[in-house]
């Protein structure tokens, strides 16, 4: 018997729209140790998501033995949005599940709405993503900034440079008909720390992604107010948005390679020889 009780709706509408552009079909599970868990890959095999609540982000949680449940994200945000903003959200499924039951309470009206979700055979994805990664350079920005910054570079061009340099700032470059830059240094003066940029760096690093993935990624940016950065050469990219104390979601993406590099020495060359 699993039952997941008490949590506020807008809460799990924004972590599952939070991560189903990236993923449509991917294996939850419940655990009274880690909580409610998700961590799939894309059909692509470029991006990774992952979300986490843990148990404390519930009210009531039980989960008598550790359950593994394959569904579609769409179809669970279908479900999700037939909830009332102030409605409090349970989950309920047996033990061998075929069915995920949400059963949304009104605080105000005496209505008590339930859905069944069929589920899926679940599919065992052979990876596993450590907690101790160490990054040559980590960020940590306001989300709302991060994401101005994405949906801003996505106008012009299809892939993004995010450079960390010796002088400790953070760099976002894209080429297309023009070179775009958008640099970002470190201040810890900002009285609200969700405000601050605040970068540490072992080592320079610099890498290509597409902005297509990241555009997608800030999705999770009304989770919270602050989004960190991870990067390491020849690593995925780490994107992680915490929700408070309750758990985070989690993105990964691999670098682009080969051509894109050509075209970083190309901006490079741009930089120091501009154009009249």
């Amino acid at each position: 018997m699993m039952e997941l009780g008490d949590v506020q709706a807008p809460l799990l509408k924004q972590v599952v729209d939070a991560v189903r552009d990236v993923v449509q079909e991917a294996n939850i599970e419940f655990s009274t140790t880690s909580g409610f868990s998700l961590l799939a890959m894309d059909s692509s095999f470029l991006a990774l998501a992952a979300f986490l609540l843990r148990p404390d982000a519930f009210q009531h949680f039980r989960c008598d033995r550790p359950l593994t449940m394959a569904v579609n994200l769409n179809k669970m945000a279908t479900v999700l949005r037939c909830a009332a903003t102030d409605d409090i959200v349970k989950l309920r499924s047996d033990d061998e599940p075929n069915l995920l039951t949400f059963i949304f309470e009104s605080p105000t009206q005496h209505i008590i709405s339930e859905f069944g979700m069929s589920v899926m055979v679940v599919r065992h994805d052979p990876f596993f993503i450590s907690e101790d990664i160490v990054y040559n350079a980590t960020v940590k920005m306001p989300s709302s900034e991060f994401s101005r910054i994405i949906k801003g570079l996505s106008s012009i061009g299809d892939t993004v440079f995010i450079s960390v340099t010796q002088q400790g700032v953070v760099k976002f470059t894209t080429k297309a008909d023009f070179v775009a830059n958008i640099t970002c240094t470190g201040n810890n003066i900002v009285e609200r720390a969700e405000e601050d940029t605040m970068i540490e760096m072992n080592e320079p690093v610099s890498q290509a992604f597409s902005l297509r993935y990241l555009n997608s990624f800030t999705k999770a940016t009304r989770l919270s107010s602050t989004v960190t950065i991870g990067l390491s050469m020849g690593m995925p990219l780490m994107v992680e948005y915490k929700i408070a104390e309750k758990g985070y979601v989690r993105f990964y993406l691999a670098p682009k390679i080969e051509e894109e590099e050509e075209e970083e020495v190309d901006v490079q060359n741009e930089e120091q020889n501009p154009q009249d």
